[in-house]
């Protein structure tokens, strides 16, 4: 590689730190926005959009919508997954940022359906899903730019911003919303309180993109286009058929396959089902969620000492071996709710947040510069689809006809023991060159 091209590609701390503010920023505003969405959907949206439903049936119309943009995020996936990997990781992250903050604020000034009846919803419908569109994307790509800028023996600390980012995101939204609550009565939230969130979103929205325009190309990326290397990217069916492909897609399993029943089903399970104070899931996810900044550059610190694969089986083994213990306890109220509190943080934190640290940068090193961005969104939307999306609603049916709570335990060994087994079988990948065009799974 003569000099040019050298200085060309060369990157310094200052563009690292970029780099890293960007992927923080950016994951930070994608579940921001959707928290913002899930809270304003389950709290106000139902009154708002659709007030001639029975409360019932407005609700589950309203959480309908929020369903749509998860849809939407695998054909952003698929869509931009292999744009970014023909045109560059900044090109697209601009775009996914763009969607997502400008739809987010546009619900922020729809009309209501009292205002323009059927067409209101639709709107909603609309913007949620091409928000859906920019999120799939999104995460993706900040993992892929995060980790080919990242240097060697720091990218798992480094990459596990990305996931920093979840927990700021959700604690900004959810904060946000409860300053609604405090500050307005329910008439005024109902008539004009509910836009203020998505409007103030376009503050944050404004710095991302700033950010990334002053964002230089992913040093890989351009290394390898400035360098004149022919490398063709692969087809969807080539991924689909790459080992690289299902493994990572079982590790997301065991991550996300836990969030959803731990995060999602499980608060409800404890509220509606065995009559819990709504206090105590929230704040033991709360308090959870501020002590992952601990928990999440710890475990990146430690997949960059011991490597990946071992992280990995280590927190699963302990995620199958806890899940019985802890789960007795948290669904037993016999004990007190500060036992029961701490228990759930135990288990949030090694089941759902330490995996999450690791799974960034994992996915990035599981794939070659051939189809990176592609492989990674894809794997990334259909996990999660999967294991967040339908696993909750299992859940629920099979506790129905259990009459019980054992198929909670079950599930998190289920999923745990997918992202096990995968950890198993996948190469260790710390710090793998990401120049190479190879999977890592490849022969």
């Amino acid at each position: 590689m003569n000099r040019s091209i050298m200085l060309n590609t060369e990157r310094n701390t200052a563009d690292l730190v970029r780099a890293a503010m960007s992927g923080w920023l950016g994951t930070a505003l994608e579940f921001m926005d959707f928290q913002l969405y899930s809270l304003g959907a389950a709290l106000v949206f139902h009154q708002v959009f659709f007030p001639e439903q029975s409360a019932a049936m407005a609700l589950i119309l309203a959480m309908g919508t929020y369903g749509a943009g998860y849809v939407a995020r695998i054909v952003g996936a698929f869509l931009f997954g292999r744009m970014g990997d023909k045109i560059g990781r900044k090109k697209i992250l601009f775009i996914t940022i763009t969607l997502m903050g400008l739809c987010t604020t546009l619900i922020g000034v729809l009309p209501t359906y009292a205002q323009v009846g059927i067409l209101a919803p639709l709107l909603l419908v609309l913007l949620r899903i091409v928000q859906g569109i920019g999120a799939g994307a999104e995460i993706s790509g900040a993992r892929t730019m995060l980790a080919e800028y990242a240097p060697k023996g720091r990218k798992g600390i480094i990459a596990s911003l990305v996931a920093m980012g979840t927990n700021c995101g959700t604690l900004s939204a959810t904060a946000i919303w409860a300053i609604m609550f405090f500050v307005f009565d329910n008439q005024q939230l109902l008539a004009w309180g509910w836009r203020i969130p998505f409007l103030a979103s376009a503050v944050v929205m404004l710095f991302a993109i700033w950010l990334r325009l002053n964002l230089k190309e992913s040093p890989v990326f351009a290394g390898i286009n400035e360098g004149k290397e022919v490398v063709e990217n692969k087809s969807y069916f080539e991924i689909f058929s790459g080992k690289s492909f299902w493994l990572a897609t079982g590790l997301r399993f065991g991550q996300a396959g836990n969030s959803g029943l731990i995060q999602t089903f499980l608060a409800g399970y404890m509220v509606q089902t065995l009559l819990f104070s709504k206090a105590i899931p929230t704040d033991a996810m709360l308090i959870s969620s501020f002590i992952g900044f601990l928990i999440i550059p710890l475990s990146g610190w430690l997949s960059d000492k011991f490597g990946r694969k071992v992280i990995y089986i280590l927190l699963n083994i302990a995620s199958i071996i806890l899940a019985y213990p802890m789960l007795s306890i948290i669904l037993d109220k016999s004990y007190q709710p500060t036992t029961i509190m701490l228990c759930l943080i135990i288990i949030h934190n090694i089941a759902v947040l330490g995996q999450a640290a690791i799974e960034a940068i994992t996915m990035a090193e599981m794939f070659g510069s051939r189809s990176r961005f592609a492989s990674m969104a894809v794997a990334n939307e259909i996990g999660g689809l999967l294991a967040v999306g339908l696993g909750p609603l299992f859940a629920g049916i099979f506790c129905k006809l259990a009459d019980s709570w054992w198929p909670i335990v079950a599930m998190i060994i289920f999923y745990s023991g997918i992202g096990l087994i995968s950890a198993i079988i996948m190469p260790e990948v710390a710090d793998r060159n990401l120049e190479d065009p190879k999977d890592a799974a490849e022969k």
